[in-house]
């Protein structure tokens, strides 16, 4: 059996465990609609759509993917696609010629490599072009229901302010993806990421979070950074963030 190859994790303190488990469970309760916030019917979208999200919002995302697919509905299609008729379609993501080239890469290689299938493991998806750890636990927890940490920037702002990760372990997202792994059940993982996204983009916000509208207010070391009086917090928070 090969040896593991992620960075050894130490145990984590059962105080810290405890408090992560029960800050997950109040967002279960907070947002029991979270889920991935991007469009797809089927692998092959999410895995396009996830790399167009890089530096834009998913909303934006949902509103050129319609189109996208329409006129390149499989990897087979995009891989043969004409770049500029791409780079139109997808301009209003930004950096459109970086995510054209991404796209039609990773499709080119589903088809030389997997049959123009997505894989459904971690290193598979992350040899393909544009594709990395992010993305591919997007896809596999969301198309393939393969449990996996997503370390975007909302993630990676609320566990450090949680303090479920150190300032040091904090700049690395694979070690933030393993240390807090390591804190919850792997079948939780996907879910988890999920709730922490949608309390990030709601509530925790990254200049100005709604502290005194905050359901894990209690267990949260960063509280007071932003507002604690009630009204102004709830003023704050938004139904949908800015996915």
């Amino acid at each position: 059996m090969p040896a593991d190859p992620r960075p050894a994790t130490p145990r984590p303190a059962t105080s810290l465990v405890r408090r992560a488990r029960k800050i997950d469970r109040v967002l279960a309760e907070t947002y029991p609609d979270a889920h991935c916030e991007l469009d797809f019917e089927n692998p092959f979208q999410l895995l396009v759509a996830t790399v167009l999200s890089a530096q834009t919002t998913d909303r934006r995302v949902n509103a050129i993917t319609p189109a996208l697919f329409t006129a390149f509905p499989d990897a087979a299609a995009l891989a043969a696609a004409d770049r500029t008729a791409v780079e139109e379609i997808i301009r209003p993501t930004g950096f459109f010629r970086a995510k054209t080239e991404s796209i039609m890469g990773l499709s080119a290689a589903l088809v030389e490599r997997f049959d123009g299938e997505v894989p459904a493991r971690l290193p598979d998806l992350v040899s393909l072009p544009g594709v990395g750890r992010k993305t591919a636990n997007v896809v596999l927890g969301n198309a393939f229901g393969v449990p996996g940490i997503t370390v975007d920037t909302h993630f990676a702002r609320l566990v450090r302010r949680w303090g479920w990760v150190d300032e040091a372990t904090a700049k690395d997202p694979v070690k933030t993806e393993h240390a807090v792994g390591a804190l919850f059940p792997k079948r939780d993982w996907t879910m988890l990421c999920q709730r922490v996204i949608w309390h990030g983009r709601r509530r925790c916000h990254a200049r100005t979070p709604a502290c005194g509208a905050c359901p894990v207010a209690h267990w949260c070391p960063s509280y007071g950074i932003g507002p604690t009086d009630p009204e102004i917090a709830e003023a704050l928070v938004t139904t949908q963030g800015p996915a």
